[in-house]
């Protein structure tokens, strides 16, 4: 049976849980959110239906909440990261795909894009683009599946925590505003771990 692009790009926009960021409760360490206690990690873990990096996790319960990186809380919505627009809960216990492996996809998906001449009925045309769009969006979901959006890098650009599948643990820069690619974050040739990128938050990870 044929995909309802159009209700699963909307079940996918739905998973997606805004937190806009509240002043944070007695600052713990350099004024930073204070860290959460065992019970709420754990609770965050079972309500999002992942168990978050172990260096993460230790961050949590060790620094603080967020600090350098959006802060995890619980509202009446339930968990989430403060500031954090764009990871859909949705997707986050499905494996995050390495940006290689999504390359067909997208080079199909671009040529199958509908364009007017080949539609004499302007309304078919609307609805095949309604259809495109809506499968269009769905991939580009799907892309940062299984990695919370850590980090808000300003100008479009965010950095990404993978927390499901083979690359767990590891950054990410989602450079789509403007290359549309998704980059490792490297050191000397190796995976950047969370405890590395919390002491080199800088661009000379990036391997362009």
């Amino acid at each position: 049976m044929a995909t309802d692009w159009v209700a699963e790009a909307g079940r996918l926009g739905r998973g997606r849980r805004p937190h806009d960021p509240v002043p944070p409760p007695a600052a713990g360490r350099n004024g930073s959110p204070p860290p959460l206690s065992e019970a709420d990690v754990r609770s965050a873990e079972a309500e999002l239906g992942i168990t978050f990096p172990e260096q993460y996790r230790e961050y949590l319960l060790r620094e603080s909440a967020g600090g350098v990186v959006n802060r995890l809380r619980c509202t009446a919505a339930g968990w989430g990261w403060d500031g954090d627009h764009h990871t859909s809960l949705a997707l986050l216990s499905t494996a995050f795909p390495h940006p290689d492996s999504c390359r067909a996809r997208e080079e199909e998906l671009d040529a199958r894009e509908p364009r007017p001449e080949d539609f004499p009925d302007p309304g078919a045309h609307e609805a095949a683009r309604a259809r495109w769009d809506a499968e269009y969006e769905a991939f580009q979901e799907y892309r940062t599946a299984g990695a919370v959006y850590i980090q808000d890098n300003g100008c479009g650009f965010s950095t990404l925590l993978v927390v499901t599948g083979p690359h767990r643990g590891t950054l990410w820069f989602d450079g789509r505003a403007t290359c549309d690619r998704i980059l490792p974050l490297n050191l000397d040739g190796g995976p950047v771990s969370f405890v590395e990128w919390l002491d080199r938050r800088s661009m000379d990870l990036l391997g362009w």
